[in-house]
Formats: C-alpha cells, sequence, structure tokens
C-alpha cells in the first residue's frame, strides 16, 4: 500500500473519531460545567496515553535524538495547537451559538489551503479548487443556510481555527524531521502543562481535582479519543498535502450531524441532507486522485 493511501485511510479514521469526539463533548459540557476544567482534564487524559506509548523502546530513541530546536518546536505546537485554541474554542461555544461556533471550526479547510498554498508552496487545480467550493457550500447547507453574526463568542472560534490552521500548516512542515508520534505527544503534553498553570493562574485548578468518578469517566472516553485523532491525524499529515488532509477531516461533520439525528432530534430534513450530500461529493473529488496513485511519495501535483 503507497503511504498516501494509508494516509486517505487514516485521516478518514480522523475524522470518523473527531465526528464522535464533537458529539459527545456536546454531552459532556453539560455534565462537566466549567470549559476550561473540561478541557484541561480530557487533554491530560489523552497526555497520558500518549506518554505510555512515547516510553516504547522505539519512540523514546526518536525523542532522545531531538535538538534544542526541536524541543522549542513542540513547546510552541503545545501551546499554538494543544492550549490556546482549546480554551478559546469551548469558550466561544458557551457565548455564541452552535450553528455560529460549528460552522466557523468547519472553515478549517479554508485557512489551512491559503496558509499551505503560500508556506508550503502546495498547489490545487481546478478540480480541487471545485471539491473546496462544495465543502464551504455544503458546510453552509448543513448549518442551515443561516449566516453567522461576528459576536465576541463567534470571533473567539474563529481566533482558534486560525490558531489550529497555523498549527496545522507548522505540523506539516516539521514533519520532515521530526516523528508524527513525537509531535503528537509534544503537542498534548506541553499543551497540558499550559492549560494546567492557566488554571492555576485563574484559581480553578481545585475543581480539576475535585471532578467526581462519573466526571473522570467521560474525561476518560474523550480523552481516549483525542489521542486516537491526534495520533491518525499526525501520522496522516507525514503522508498527504496539507489541503488534501484538512478538506477530507470536513467528513467529520456529516457524522456529527448524523449522530444528532440518531439519538437528539430523531429527524433529518432535506437541507441538511442536501449539505452531507455536497461534502460527501467534494470528498470523492479530492479522495480519487489519492486512491489512483501508486507513488509512495506524494507531490501536490499528484492531487491536481
Amino acid at each position: 500500500m503507497s503511504k498516501v493511501r494509508l494516509g486517505l485511510y487514516l485521516v478518514l479514521g480522523t475524522a470518523v473519531i473527531s465526528g464522535f469526539s464533537v458529539f459527545l463533548n456536546s454531552l459532556a459540557v453539560k455534565v462537566i460545567a466549567n470549559s476550561d476544567v473540561h478541557t484541561t482534564a480530557k487533554n491530560m487524559v489523552a497526555t497520558l496515553l500518549l506518554s505510555l506509548l512515547i516510553v516504547t523502546p522505539l519512540a523514546i530513541k526518536k525523542l532522545m535524538n531531538l535538538k534544542l530546536a526541536d524541543w522549542l518546536k513542540l513547546i510552541i505546537i503545545g501551546l499554538i495547537g494543544g492550549s490556546i485554541p482549546f480554551l478559546l474554542f469551548f469558550k466561544a461555544v458557551s457565548l455564541t451559538t452552535a450553528v455560529n461556533a460549528g460552522f466557523i471550526h468547519k472553515t478549517l479547510f479554508i485557512w489551512v489551503s491559503l496558509l499551505a498554498i503560500y508556506f508550503l508552496k502546495e498547489k490545487i487545480g481546478k478540480w480541487q479548487y471545485l471539491a473546496l467550493f462544495l465543502l464551504f457550500i455544503g458546510n453552509f447547507v448543513l448549518a442551515g443556510c443561516k449566516f453567522i453574526s461576528l459576536d465576541y463568542g463567534a470571533l473567539l472560534a474563529l481566533s482558534a481555527t486560525l490558531f489550529w490552521a497555523v498549527e496545522f500548516v507548522l505540523v506539516k512542515k516539521w514533519l520532515s524531521n521530526i516523528d508524527s508520534l513525537v509531535i503528537g505527544w509534544g503537542r498534548m503534553f506541553f499543551g497540558s502543562v499550559f492549560l494546567a498553570v492557566y488554571l492555576l493562574f485563574i484559581g480553578q485548578f481545585n475543581l480539576l481535582v475535585s471532578l467526581n468518578s462519573f466526571q473522570w469517566r467521560w474525561e476518560l472516553l474523550l480523552g481516549i479519543l483525542l489521542a486516537g485523532y491526534v495520533i491518525t491525524w499526525y501520522r496522516a499529515l507525514s503522508y498527504l498535502p496539507a489541503i488534501t488532509a484538512a478538506s477530507v477531516l470536513v467528513l467529520a461533520s456529516p457524522l456529527t450531524t448524523l449522530l444528532n439525528t440518531i439519538f437528539i432530534t430523531k429527524q433529518i430534513n432535506s437541507v441538511q441532507a442536501l449539505g452531507v450530500l455536497l461534502i460527501l461529493m467534494a470528498i470523492g473529488l479530492i479522495s480519487y486522485p489519492v486512491l489512483k496513485t501508486k507513488y509512495a511519495d506524494c507531490k501536490s501535483e499528484q492531487f491536481i
């Protein structure tokens, strides 16, 4: 199996994990009322799981071979990917509507594409432009064809999304000399350190340690999913162009909608069905060249 095809399968797995995670997080925030505490707890669980993997003989050797500059990169990823955007986004969810926050987050592929074209020199052709357009329209339709209101919460959600876009592009660039598991561990480890310091600073660390067993079971489940997300996403990003990976990740959106339909609303309207169809068409346009290629290495031109 070629690396690009493996990368596609991995990012599809990431999208499935993300779809379930978004749905379950919407339930968990009702159990753990404080979004900062919830974010820190599940990130710490993910960090613990990744730490168990990083101490295996092969991984620990890669960790020990890191240079000072590489450690600084891990700290940066922990700050701009594993802490600040989590705080911003979950705060945004508490201040604006779910439609606003969700739609803004789903524009991540747009910002990643713009940054990847400029900083990573990735190129896209007419079919990929069409796919990106369909992704945007599909998410707009899936959100109910409602224009967002740029309130304070929406601006926080946009800030978080931009942080994650920068993170993804930096990770794609740094994966050339740092293993994906090591970067994933660094993101969660240093991110958790920053989050814990933040809770101490605002005087809410006691809320973290006072979570009951039922709340910790939620955090354990979401932490496992987050660890799976990080592992599959960073490995996929090491094999695929950033634009392709970020676009396929949008598949999480209709999956979350499906789960919400099955367990919450019990119904799906024709508008949502159209949005799902447009997203699936776009992902098909992006995925087909990947499935067709036989090359072990991927260059942007192969996906035009």
